[in-house]
């Protein structure tokens, strides 16, 4: 049996509705004419509603929120601080209403093998995979498979995966800067946190390096990883729900990793085989 499904509740340490608009225009790097232009409000009630000398409607919070790409879940915030009920609810991903989504991401993921892939939630938190990561997951130091089992963590931990990526360097640089392009999005205090801790790990030495810093890796960054049958050469792409409401799903991120070339599909298609049906 499930508990009732409750509403978000709101994430940030911001109490005013003005104190929300001014924190996300100037993430967005927007003046209050920019901003004003978008909404289609004058600049002057623009001003009074982040001031607090106006109370915006709901409709203008929705539609600034809208204009700003606020995320769901701090669409609620700005909501409750403008004195109006949260609108976006969170379900865990196995209450029944989620359903049709979780089979539509277990098939996704199912499909995709003998590829690996996995699904993670806003903080890189494990959420589902295919049977296809699991033996590329061994070795890892048990700690860190202890739920939650955070990607990042996993990946550049030198008790993780970090001693077996063969360009650790470059896949770090490039997992860094897709966490701060993400907490430059969302304004995300927990993945800025994550983001210190991860730098704090080492690197690797250059002399190890497979790919040497600086060198331009091609179109698409691999992920060179090495295993007992030789390096995998794998490249990555990410999917998200296109028109999510339900804040679990619009935070829900699908990782797919694809051979980079023949050696690698073979080696992925002979680890396939042993693991049975």
């Amino acid at each position: 049996m499930h508990a009732p499904t409750a509403l978000a509740a709101p994430p940030t340490r911001r109490t005013s509705v003005g104190d929300h608009l001014r924190h996300w225009r100037q993430l967005r790097r927007l003046s209050q004419l920019d901003l004003a232009a978008e909404a289609e409000l004058s600049t002057r009630h623009l001003s009074c509603v982040e001031t607090g000398k106006a109370s915006p409607s709901r409709e203008l919070v929705l539609r600034l929120c809208e204009r700003l790409a606020v995320p769901l879940r701090e669409r609620n915030a700005w909501l409750v601080a403008a004195g109006y009920a949260p609108m976006y609810r969170e379900h865990a991903m196995d209450d029944p209403s989620m359903l049709a989504a979780r089979r539509a991401v277990q098939h996704i993921l199912d499909s995709h093998q003998p590829w690996p892939a996995v699904a993670f939630d806003r903080h890189w938190n494990l959420v589902m995979a295919n049977r296809m990561v699991a033996p590329l997951l061994a070795g890892v130091a048990p700690e860190l498979l202890q739920g939650p089992v955070n990607l990042l963590r996993i990946s550049l931990h030198p008790g993780g995966l970090a001693p077996r990526i063969a360009n650790l360097n470059q896949w770090r640089e490039h997992l860094f800067a897709r966490l701060r392009q993400q907490i430059h999005q969302t304004g995300d205090e927990g993945l800025a946190d994550l983001l210190t801790e991860l730098m704090a790990y080492p690197a690797q030495p250059a002399d190890a390096a497979q790919l040497l810093d600086g060198e331009h890796p091609g179109v698409l960054m691999p992920f060179l990883f090495q295993t007992p049958g030789g390096t995998l050469h794998l490249i990555s792409t990410t999917t998200v729900f296109g028109s999510p409401v339900d804040i679990t799903l619009q935070e829900l991120a699908l990782e797919t990793f694809f051979p980079g070339d023949e050696a690698t599909a073979d080696a992925l298609r002979a680890m396939a085989a042993g693991l049975g049906n």
